[in-house]
């Protein structure tokens, strides 16, 4: 195995993807959003599958991860995951009813390429969940760590360039987060900022494997003192009774 684990992007999940299914599992509000918006198909590939968050439980899926971290994390009795990237999948054009991606598009390393792979193997819907980077300074992070929300920034797709690289007819969504949300991407701790004192729920989220370990350790340092002293919460308090945070989450569905 390479020291990238097999990781297909600038991120090196043999790393950061150790433990990674204990703090991101599927969120049922948006499990309900792609479900839905996947509609009556019946076959599915899931590309960047990951550990297997997201793949409907009543659909023949086919999942689609290079990293072998993240295959080895893959819930038991699912499916076993097909080691290939997005930007060659191994299956012939209109092999499937439709396609999924969630949480991966910003880790391809052609991004065009990969869209046209999507929409080549499904005749239907191509269901992407992402975050708009033209949104992502409205979390509360980008007070502590300005460089992870830059480096998010510049790592996720615009959202113009999955529209045009589908191609069709593409509708975009702003998913609401949930207070709750059990998907722990760094949005869904808004309301929760101890939840990110653990260095666990940081590595789960690939943008802090990059800014290296000064920005982390004065994140931890700074963020406790400010909940310490209730500066958080002088500033942030609201967010922890608001029912859902409308940050950067978009759902983009393509038609042929």
């Amino acid at each position: 195995m390479s020291d990238q684990d097999g990781s297909a992007g600038d991120a090196n999940y043999g790393v950061i993807g150790v433990g990674y299914a204990q703090y991101r599992r599927p969120e049922p509000a948006f499990t309900a959003a792609i479900r839905a918006a996947l509609g009556d198909a019946r076959t599915l590939v899931n590309v960047g599958a990951g550990a297997g968050s997201y793949e409907p439980n009543d659909m023949d899926v086919t999942a689609v991860e290079p990293s072998a971290t993240m295959r080895a994390q893959r819930p038991a009795g699912s499916v076993p995951a097909v080691d290939a990237t997005a930007e060659d999948l191994p299956f012939d054009d209109d092999a499937f009813d439709a396609a999924m991606a969630s949480f991966t598009v910003h880790q391809w390393r052609d991004l065009p390429a990969g869209l046209r792979e999507l929409r080549r193997v499904a005749r239907g819907p191509v269901v992407i969940l992402t975050c708009d980077p033209a949104a992502l300074t409205r979390s509360w992070i980008n007070d502590y760590a300005p460089e992870v929300i830059t480096t998010e920034a510049s790592r996720y797709p615009p959202i113009d360039a999955l529209r045009d690289g589908l191609g069709g007819t593409v509708s975009v969504e702003t998913v609401p987060i949930p207070l709750g949300c059990i998907d722990g991407f760094s949005e869904a701790y808004y309301g929760r900022p101890e939840a990110l004192l653990d260095p666990g729920a940081r590595r789960a989220n690939s943008a802090w494997s990059f800014v290296g370990p000064g920005v982390d350790a004065r994140f931890e340092r700074t963020l406790r003192a400010d909940l310490e002293s209730g500066a958080w919460d002088a500033q942030h308090g609201s967010l922890r009774s608001q029912p859902t945070f409308v940050g950067s989450l978009r759902l983009v569905v393509s038609h042929p």
